[in-house]
């Protein structure tokens, strides 16, 4: 397995999902910030981000301390699992000025047969998502 350089951006997994959101980063908050400045929190109850949360610090060396002393903590009932994220999180990419917002390609998805098969036509609908800034941060 490969394994990711060390950075400023934490992958924290295993998050109890029974909490709330507010409460999720007030914890998270009060846990990591004894190891450094945090500059940002990401926890979201989506299906794609649950039980997952991303923890900014503004170095390297807080983040690699935060990782070694919590990693396997027993957060909420359960033990969380910590690793460096695989991408540069926007609010580093910011604040180091490469950071370029995300655009989606326009893929085609046929979304089923019209109504007037006689015509032989297919409907056709560009691809939009909706943006959300932290969703694809750091994974």
């Amino acid at each position: 397995m490969a394994t990711i350089d060390p950075n400023q951006t934490l992958y924290i997994t295993n998050i109890n999902g029974r909490i709330t959101v507010e409460e999720l980063k007030s914890s998270l908050y009060g846990l990591f910030s004894t190891y450094g400045p945090i500059l940002d929190i990401t926890a979201k109850k989506t299906q794609k981000m649950r039980e997952q949360a991303f923890i900014v610090y503004n170095n390297v060396a807080s983040a690699t301390t935060a990782k070694r002393s919590l990693n396997g903590f027993t957060f909420f009932d359960r033990p969380i699992k910590i690793e460096y994220a695989k991408t540069k999180s926007d609010t580093i990419a910011k604040l180091d000025g490469t950071f370029r917002l995300r655009t989606h390609d326009a893929n085609e998805t046929v979304l089923g047969k019209r109504s007037s098969e006689e015509e032989g036509s297919s409907a056709k609908v560009a691809r939009t998502e909706e943006s959300d800034d932290d969703s694809d941060d750091h994974a």
